[in-house]
C-alpha cells in the first residue's frame, strides 16, 4: 500500500478561484509522488470549519471529517500565505482545531497524530 499525503490549502480564496496555493501544493504533490505518495488536497475555505479548540463543535462542522482524513494520511501538510507576518486567518482557524490532538490519545496511550510526519508549505524563507 502507498504511502498517502494530505494537504489542506490555507487561501482565503474559495473554490474555483486560482489560488498561488494550489500550485505550491501541486509542486508539493509532484515531489512526493515521484517517491510514490499519493496526495490528496483539500481548500479549508471550501468547508465549514467552526472556531474551537475540539475535534468536534457540533452540528454543521465538517471538522471531525477532515480530521479523520488527517489522521488515515501518513503525511500531513499545511500550506498558508502570510499576511503582514502571519498565517492566514483560515490557517489559524485550522491550527486551534489542529490543538485538540494535544489533548486525544490512542489506544496505547500515545497522541493520536503519534508515527506521522507533518510540514508546513510557504515559499517565504525563514528569517
Amino acid at each position: 500500500m502507498p504511502l498517502t499525503a494530505f494537504a489542506i490549502n490555507c487561501t482565503l480564496k474559495a473554490s474555483p478561484a486560482t489560488s498561488s496555493y494550489d500550485l505550491l501544493l501541486s509542486q508539493v504533490a509532484a515531489a512526493l509522488q515521484r517517491h510514490g505518495v499519493v496526495t490528496e488536497i483539500i481548500r479549508a475555505v471550501d468547508y465549514t470549519i467552526k472556531p474551537g479548540v475540539t475535534s468536534d463543535e457540533g452540528e454543521g462542522d465538517d471538522w471531525p471529517r477532515i480530521r479523520e482524513r488527517i489522521l488515515a494520511a501518513d503525511i500531513f501538510i499545511l500550506g498558508t500565505p502570510i499576511w503582514l507576518g502571519h498565517p492566514s486567518s483560515v490557517c489559524q482557524r485550522v491550527l486551534e482545531r489542529l490543538d485538540a490532538f494535544l489533548g486525544e490519545t490512542d489506544e496505547a496511550g500515545r497522541m493520536v497524530s503519534y508515527d506521522r510526519v507533518a510540514g508546513v508549505a510557504n515559499p517565504y524563507p525563514a528569517s
